[in-house]
């Protein structure tokens, strides 16, 4: 009696859609000091009675030292660095108008499928996973579906910055057990306007971008560039650490539906030191689960929310300071663009690898949780 060995599944297309607007740090660092200096003289005497706190003052120096970045890519330009305003300025679109979620997803959704040559008809699902949605329903991915002329099914999903490779591990298991064949995975990141702009410590923090993954199995693959899965590996554990509590029921509850805590914010110190341990105890068990070690991984696609956490990571895990080329960056220039970020560094630091190579893409955040998926060069 044969045994039907399980079937192998592969990474045949990635794709990134990057928004034209770009605010640097010199930017948002103007902007908002001028915000700053205005809120602390117009409540000046209740700053000084206690009533309320001293907007403090922000500086480029203070931003790349804190989180490594230098300018992200937005949306929206518009409405961000108007001091009257301080958040993206969108057009409300009709209800029978494609969502700008779907959009952009769809944007990044092409450049994947093309580079997979894969058309609609190879595709029978559709998984949306991001750090937000901009609505509960209708799903995006239904919409995305729609849109590309996929049958099949398609649905969203949330898990803060680990939503992307959550959303590969379900791509994973789906074609693992045989219910689809080939799976379009898109991380349609709009942060911004998540963004508490008046706030000096996160005002930075988020840029917008669109990602995409096709995978299949790798008797349909046909990609000259692509990456078989080895293991997929996933962990959650519940802090209050990272947090936004904007939604439905913030209209019932009779507080502002737009009060600070509707805004991502975090306890960044606690986070940095919380976060990091468990990335790197997730790393290395999820390596020696195949018996293999860090320093057989040529490349490590990580999460991209802070450089200093990043470092401390693959320090620990390699025991020495390594190469650019071993943990690509891309912090510096899109921002934190929650899921997306590991799926950028894969798409723009992955074809120079030689056939047989190790790859890893992590990724870690709100929940806390950590995603990762073990990759070898085909």
């Amino acid at each position: 009696m044969t045994t039907k060995s399980s079937p192998k599944i592969v990474i045949s297309g990635s794709g990134v859609w990057t928004p034209s607007n770009v605010i640097t740090n010199e930017e948002l660092v103007e902007s908002y000091n001028a915000y700053a200096e205005k809120f602390n003289s117009d409540h000046a005497s209740d700053i000084a009675v206690g009533k309320i706190e001293k907007k403090p003052l922000s500086s480029v120096r203070f931003i790349e030292k804190t989180s490594g970045i230098k300018a992200r890519y937005v949306y929206a330009k518009e409405g961000i660095l108007d001091i009257d305003r301080m958040r993206p300025k969108f057009p409300e679109r009709k209800e029978e108008e494609l969502s700008i979620q779907a959009e952009i997803g769809i944007f990044a959704a092409r450049k994947a499928m093309a580079a997979a040559g894969k058309t609609a008809a190879d595709i029978d699902a559709v998984i949306v996973a991001g750090a937000y949605t901009q609505r509960a329903y209708p799903a995006i991915a239904i919409e995305i579906q729609n849109e590309l002329g996929i049958d099949g099914f398609g649905f969203d999903m949330l898990v803060a910055c680990s939503a992307a490779t959550f959303g590969l591990h379900r791509a994973y298991d789906s074609l693992k057990s045989g219910s689809t064949k080939c799976v379009l995975a898109i991380n349609p990141e709009l942060n911004t306007p998540q963004v508490n702009f008046c706030d000096r410590d996160s005002h930075f923090i988020f840029g917008d971008v669109s990602t995409a993954i096709i995978m299949e199995r790798s008797e349909t693959c046909t990609s000259p560039n692509s990456y078989e899965i080895l293991s997929t590996k996933a962990l959650t554990r519940f802090s209050n650490n990272i947090r936004s509590n904007f939604g439905h029921l913030s209209y019932v509850t009779d507080v502002d539906p737009f009060g600070w805590d509707k805004f991502f914010h975090q306890s960044g110190r606690i986070v940095f030191e919380e976060v990091s341990p468990i990335a790197v105890k997730h790393i290395s068990e999820h390596l020696a689960s195949l018996d293999l070690k860090p320093r057989d991984v040529k490349r490590f696609w990580l999460h991209q929310a802070n450089i200093n956490m990043n470092n401390m990571v693959i320090k620990q895990l390699l025991g020495k300071d390594v190469e650019e080329e071993t943990i690509p960056t891309i912090l510096d220039r899109y921002g934190n663009t929650a899921s997306a970020g590991s799926i950028i560094a894969f798409h723009l630091y992955n074809n120079d690898l030689k056939k047989g190579a190790i790859g890893m893409i992590c990724s870690f955040g709100a929940g806390y949780s950590v995603g990762s998926l073990v990759l070898r060069k085909r």
